[in-house]
């Protein structure tokens, strides 16, 4: 690497050379100049020489890959911190290692006011039951104790929490001894998490924000409302992004409006859009999805927090103020509400402005040829997570157990969504699922019903400029001249252009097919390491010893 001294009068220029540039520009891209903030030359390397004394600084590559950096589009910043510095039962996979784990934990922090854990799936013990109330009364020696379920829709609690919370036990989705569901859920969530000290929730923010650099994450979209987590905890998030050393952070606020005032409440708070998880459902795995037909090892359908009236009434506000209106819907039934309401808010204020505006879906798993073709013929964009396939799709997943093998076969149709013209954005929902853009990649290439599987570089394109689009930027996402300066440099092995389906020519290195490569992706394979990530042209992130 070399550098000069630079002229404080004008922008900072970098030059990257002798690497490999995954760019539409030019297929065969080994170097590119960066300019202040953005991307201003990508090329070959013998054009990249005219370059070289007039930058000031020259990055060798030596043959690593750079990429557009990678945008989670739904994430939950401070409870993936929080799992990060505390105790994440992700892992477990036994009733008695998570209550072992409960001990560790309750032991090693006298000092909390309210012990606090994630991640556990009681589906994937030997037990098959999560932990009753009195063992974790047991296990924490009597101290109130918050512990969500993987997806975060319900959550097990001791004694001493509930006796925090009044009135908890009149509250729609509470059980006596089992996981508490719906609004007995959020108020238990509210008692626990304001116990959280400022402190404690910036290092959260901070842990999560550098974990996501390390993994070549240039933007976060932070799904927050008044369900989840706190206006406070909201808006010192997006203060912390503003400063500029880490991912950028996009923020959605989940809160239903009916009027221009609702949305300038939601555009004071320094939101993108009032969306995110807008809980039209809940989950599968906590039996709270709503869907059409009852469960197959439950007798209902699941929850139903949104009709479509309100879900009308928010998007046809939303629209007429500006803002991004979306929700979380994951069973058919609510998914049939969802596109149902848009439906009735583009008759009000008109198909063209709704479909203008970009609304999103969050998750959208359990689709319909129906559904699929209203998020094309409204332009909805379909923020999906790949990795709830990995972790719970195929014949004997959760998907299945709760569903039935024929309709778990059906969700998360990628191909389909992308055949018919639907916006496509990936995400993690991290804690939910990990921070993994390459093991999200995978995820969706690999899907476990084969049909749904897609291309590399069509997966590949919607963890990076699909994030952007789902925020109405269709400039960025992309290393291209005028493109902003995200970007990440990974060690990894050979490129390829890799199908999701072996019937297609899953490989080819063949340089005149002016395609990109991209990493090989197969299962068993080593996925590509992080070297640097750079956010503006600001390195927010760079490999020790590298």
């Amino acid at each position: 690497m070399s550098e000069r001294i630079p002229d404080p009068a004008r922008p900072r220029t970098v030059l990257l050379r002798g690497g490999e540039v995954h760019s539409p520009a030019d297929p065969f891209a080994t170097a590119m100049v960066v300019e202040g903030g953005a991307i201003a030359w990508v090329g070959e390397e013998g054009a990249a020489d005219s370059f070289a004394d007039g930058v000031d600084e020259t990055i060798h590559l030596d043959g690593a890959l750079v990429t557009p950096a990678f945008t989670d589009a739904h994430v939950h910043t401070t409870a993936t911190g929080l799992a990060l510095t505390g105790l994440d039962l992700s892992t477990a996979t036994t009733l008695p290692g998570v209550l072992a784990r409960i001990r560790a934990y309750a032991a090693a922090r006298p000092a909390d006011r309210i012990l606090l854990g994630h991640g556990w799936d009681a589906s994937a013990w030997p037990e098959g039951r999560p932990p009753s109330r009195a063992e974790l009364d047991a296990a924490t020696g009597g101290r109130p104790l918050y512990l969500t379920r993987v997806d975060v829709h319900s959550a097990v609690v001791t004694t001493a929490l509930l006796d925090q919370v009044p009135g908890v036990r009149e509250l729609a989705g509470w059980h006596p001894d089992a996981p508490l569901t719906g609004a007995a859920h959020h108020a238990v969530r509210q008692a626990a998490y304001a116990t959280v000290t400022p402190a404690q929730r910036a290092d959260a923010q901070a842990a999560t924000l550098a974990h996501a650099a390390s993994l070549g994450i240039g933007s976060l979209h932070e799904c927050a409302g008044p369900d989840i987590s706190s206006e406070d905890d909201f808006t010192a998030l997006l203060a912390l992004a503003a400063e500029g050393r880490g991912p950028r952070v996009v923020g959605y606020w989940a809160e239903a409006i009916t009027s221009a005032k609702g949305a300038d409440r939601i555009r004071a708070l320094g939101a993108r859009g009032a969306a995110g998880d807008l809980f039209v459902d809940g989950s599968l795995g906590s039996h709270t999805a709503h869907l059409h037909a009852p469960y197959a090892d439950a007798s209902h359908t699941g929850t139903a927090y949104l009709d479509t009236e309100t879900v009308a009434a928010h998007v046809a506000a939303c629209t007429e103020a500006g803002l991004q209106a979306g929700f979380h819907a994951i069973g058919d039934a609510a998914l049939t509400s969802v596109v149902d309401g848009v439906r009735a808010a583009a008759e009000r204020v008109g198909t063209d402005r709704i479909r203008a505006a970009r609304h999103r879906v969050e998750h959208a798993e359990m689709l319909t040829e129906s559904t699929v073709a209203a998020f094309a013929d409204l332009a909805l964009t379909a923020s999906v997570q790949p990795a709830f396939d990995a972790a719970w799709g195929g014949e004997s997943g959760m998907y299945a157990a709760r569903l039935g093998t024929d309709r778990a076969r059906t969700l998360n149709p990628y191909a389909a969504l992308l055949k018919a013209g639907v916006p496509l954005a990936l995400g993690s929902d991290s804690p939910v699922t990990p921070l993994d853009p390459w093991g999200t990649l995978r995820a969706a290439v690999f899907h476990r019903t084969r049909a749904h599987g897609i291309s590399a570089r069509a997966a590949f394109t919607a963890h990076t400029r699909g994030g952007w689009r789902a925020v109405g930027r269709d400039d960025a996402g992309v290393l291209v001249p005028g493109a902003p300066a995200d970007y990440a440099v990974w060690r990894t092995g050979d490129l390829v252009v890799q199908a999701p389906d072996e019937r297609v020519e899953r490989w080819s290195t063949d340089p005149r097919s002016g395609t990109p490569g991209l990493p090989d992706l197969t299962p068993g394979n080593d996925l590509p390491v992080c070297l640097s990530t750079v956010v503006a042209g600001r390195t927010v992130f760079g490999r020790p010893n590298e």
